[in-house]
This record gives structure tokens, C-alpha cells and sequence, in this order.
């Protein structure tokens, strides 16, 4: 049973962070894309104010995985980068934090676009 505890706790964290996008559609005037933004921004500040780290370490991968976690990462490398840097941190070290995630978004947009011949919408 100990070993279903780590996939059940990131089941709820991430079915959470899911319900409240959902809820936000259906009862809120905001679109999709800004509803996202916000989950970014979110886990920004979260991530600012050493808030998000131990909701990740309880919630693993129902954590890090979504929008919030790519905002908390940005906001880790900030800091770590400010730490070691001083201000020039603050334009480089959400980049140097995200890359390897931003890289593989940009080759698995690549093969599938390799992969399959888009259409227009019209046919």
C-alpha cells in the first residue's frame, strides 16, 4: 500500500490544480490561455514565497508537472541565479532552470510537426 501513496497524492494535488482551472472556465469570464497564464503567475509567486517547494515535495510529480511547477522553476533558478550572479540572475536564470524542459517542448513540437501533415481548418 506505501508504494500507491506517492501516485495517489500526486493524483489529488494534480486533480485539484485541475478542478480549479475548471472551475475558473465555467464560472469566470476568462479564456483558457489567460486562465493558464495565471497558473504560471501563480506558481511564481508561490515559488517567491517559499510556499510551492513544500507543497511539491508532498505532492511530487501532481505538483511539478503542471503550469505552476514551470512557474515555481522559474522562479527557483531566479533566485538561485540572483544568489550567484546578483541582478543579471534575474534575466538569465529562469532560462538556465527551464532550458531542459523548454528544449524538449520545442523537439517533440518538431517530430510531431515532422510527423503529421497539418490541414486547414476550412476542409
Amino acid at each position: 500500500m506505501s508504494v500507491l501513496i506517492p501516485y495517489l497524492k500526486a493524483f489529488a494535488a494534480g486533480g485539484l490544480l485541475c478542478l480549479i482551472g475548471q472551475v475558473l472556465i465555467d464560472y469566470t469570464g476568462l479564456t483558457p490561455a489567460r486562465i493558464l497564464t495565471s497558473y504560471v503567475a501563480a506558481g511564481v509567486i508561490l515559488g517567491a514565497f517559499g510556499l510551492y517547494g513544500p507543497f511539491a515535495a508532498w505532492a511530487g510529480a501532481g505538483a511539478t508537472v503542471p503550469l505552476t511547477g514551470f512557474g515555481n522553476l522559474i522562479a527557483k533558478g531566479m533566485r538561485e541565479a540572483v544568489g550567484e550572479r546578483g541582478l543579471l540572475g534575474v534575466f538569465s536564470g529562469g532560462f538556465t532552470a527551464a532550458a531542459a524542459g523548454l528544449g524538449a517542448a520545442v523537439l517533440a513540437g518538431l517530430l510531431v510537426s515532422l510527423v503529421f501533415k497539418s490541414k486547414d481548418k476550412d476542409q
